[in-house]
């Protein structure tokens, strides 16, 4: 079973296909292209290649003032506008047939005010609400409005709608929200990115994200796979995963986390989420063939 994927961001990096892609590899995943022609070129490398196009929302850049949807804005307008970027890029994204749709989950992301999350990369400060000025009832009912909105343009267009986790609160954590709705609506999955719950886990005392991937594993229908460190997030994020890295040096427990998901999970798939220019040819097949065998690891409780 392919289950392995590289990256294309901005634009179709020959270079990089030639030197990261496999040909056991499950397919490519796009993300924020700058020009329509790099979109078309990655889509006839998929056809000749005959590998599966996964999109990163948005497929194309600069078409609204942010890159990801505000679906959970408490700014009506904003609300609005979100869901019509969303579906004019539907759209468009539907004549490449894509095998999933990733969208960043939630948006804004809830946090405490209490946290400081200067070291957490927000885009913009629209990115995040406050939990004392956004109560759970207000925000159960947006996110049932949008999994309701999601599920539909997914039965639609016939795409894998796949929520990437972003910074968690206690209304993901705490409550059964999110996976009451998973069951509701079986087709919509979840992206778990390991750096990101990494990073989250160094600021966030009260999270614990191996209890969260033990809880959601079952749910996940990709991995975004990369490393990241606390001290150097804003310099060195989205660092190859190395089996080299020691988690006492401040890296995360990449084995751990995907040995976790091995215990329910055995057809996740994994995009290789880092920048693979940093490291020699050696180093990247050193880190294609570890994760191979993590992920081939036989989770005692897989269906």
């Amino acid at each position: 079973m392919k289950r392995l994927m590289i990256g294309q961001f901005n634009n179709f990096n020959k270079d990089k296909q030639e030197r990261d892609f496999r040909e056991s590899f499950f397919g490519v995943e796009a993300c924020l292209m700058q020009e329509e022609k790099d979109i078309l070129e990655l889509v006839a490398h998929a056809k000749k290649q005959e590998f599966q196009l996964g999109i990163h929302f948005p497929l194309r850049a600069n078409q609204w003032i942010h890159r990801d949807p505000q679906f959970l804005s408490r700014d009506e307008e904003a609300r609005k506008q979100s869901y019509a970027y969303m579906e004019n890029e539907l759209d468009y994204v539907n004549q490449f047939n894509p095998t999933y749709i990733l969208i960043h989950y939630p948006k804004p992301v809830i946090i405490h005010e209490q946290l400081d999350l200067s070291k957490w990369r927000f885009g913009h400060s629209s990115e995040y609400d406050f939990e004392a000025e956004y109560n759970f009832d207000v925000f159960a009912k947006e996110v049932r409005f949008f999994f309701n909105w999601l599920n539909d343009k997914a039965n639609q267009y016939e795409f894998i709608p796949v929520l990437e986790l972003d910074f968690i609160n206690e209304y993901t954590w705490k409550s059964s929200l999110l996976e009451d709705l998973l069951k509701e609506y079986p087709r919509i999955k979840l992206c778990l990115d390991i750096a990101r719950l990494h990073l989250q886990d160094e600021l966030d005392e009260e999270f614990d994200p191996f209890s969260l991937v033990e809880r959601y594993s079952k749910y996940t229908e990709l991995v975004h796979l990369s490393n990241g460190r606390v001290v150097d997030n804003f310099s060195n994020n989205h660092y190859p995963a190395l089996p080299t890295l020691k988690t006492d040096e401040g890296w995360a427990d990449v084995e751990r986390y995907l040995s976790i998901i091995n215990q329910s999970n055995n057809t996740y798939k994994i995009l290789f989420e880092h920048r693979s220019e940093v490291i020699s040819d050696e180093e990247l097949d050193a880190c294609y063939e570890w994760v191979t065998r993590l992920i081939n690891s036989t989770g005692e409780n897989c269906a």
